[in-house]
């Protein structure tokens, strides 16, 4: 997939173009993250799966804030074959100064949450009812934010009081209060869908006049945990529409979590892009 744009940034799965100095094109590629390692292994068509699972949302959540579009397409800023190549999994973007912490609303208690209550009953020094079990929906929805890792580098749940130290009181508020909304919302309408929103990650980005805006992905399995209501028991660990299946695969694995990771059998990825795609089904249809 050649670009004939300047390459301006390779992540864990997306790669940013310039266009000029407003716009760059984000293209989402197939590649994996487990643990913050790249995998080996890429999952075929999940770059155009979850833009357009992002797509959806950033359209249906426009009334609440800004997003990173610009109104452009990809055929406005490539070559027709290059656009035609990526049409599916890249978009047209403002250009942001990116908020430096990761923003996770939490609605329902797993993963490092979970790890975090069972030891001190807190998640990220938010007290916690007493009693609560994997699973568990939370009495309200919560923000626990985590420092924003280097690629190869892991994310470090920090407390409220130290994401106002990093990016100061009044943008910690706004960013607390935005991912909130949004995340209630979206959550909300999943339900109508049959998918629970257990958790999610939003990205933000301020422009060029200090507006708050919504960036990068936003609800899709790759940055969210999505439950089947169908299969949803609390005490349990529910199944996801998610890199579940991979995660899984390298628990037991015994796997140390640094690069190299191991390899990711044919049928894990089958299943894996099978979830994803009924996630975009059921989201959208």
């Amino acid at each position: 997939m050649q670009i004939s744009l300047k390459k301006i940034y390779s992540g864990k799965v997306r790669d940013l173009y310039e266009i000029d100095d407003k716009r760059m094109l984000m293209v989402a590629t197939d590649r994996l993250s487990a643990f913050d390692v790249i995998l080996d292994d890429p999952i075929p068509r999940k770059g155009e799966i979850l833009t357009q699972i992002s797509n959806f949302w950033f359209n249906k959540l426009a009334h609440i804030m800004p997003n990173h579009f610009t109104g452009d397409s990809v055929f406005d800023v490539l070559p027709k074959a290059e656009a035609e190549a990526v049409q599916y999994r890249a978009v047209v973007c403002k250009r942001l100064t990116p908020v430096k912490i990761e923003s996770i609303v939490r609605g329902y208690l797993t993963g490092s949450g979970l790890k975090d209550y069972q030891q001190t009953g807190t998640i990220c020094g938010l007290a916690l009812p007493a009693g609560l079990m994997e699973a568990s929906k939370l009495p309200e929805p919560i923000f626990t934010p985590s420092s924003k890792a280097e690629v190869g580098d892991h994310d470090i749940n920090i407390s409220y009081a130290e994401c106002e130290r990093q990016i100061g009181a009044a943008l910690a508020q706004q960013v607390k209060n935005a991912a909130l909304a949004l995340y209630t919302e979206a959550a909300n309408y999943a339900l109508t869908k049959g998918i629970i929103i257990c958790d999610t990650k939003f990205e933000f980005g301020l422009d060029e006049h200090g507006t708050l805006t919504l960036m990068d992905e936003v609800l899709t399995p790759d940055s969210s945990r999505f439950w089947s209501v169908e299969t949803y028991q609390e005490g349990t660990n529910p199944p996801s529409f998610d890199k579940q299946f991979v995660r899984d695969l390298l628990e037991n694995s015994g796997w140390n979590k640094q690069a190299p990771a191991p390899k990711v059998p044919a049928d894990v990825i089958e299943k894996t892009v099978a979830k994803y795609q009924e996630a975009l089904d059921l989201l959208t249809k």
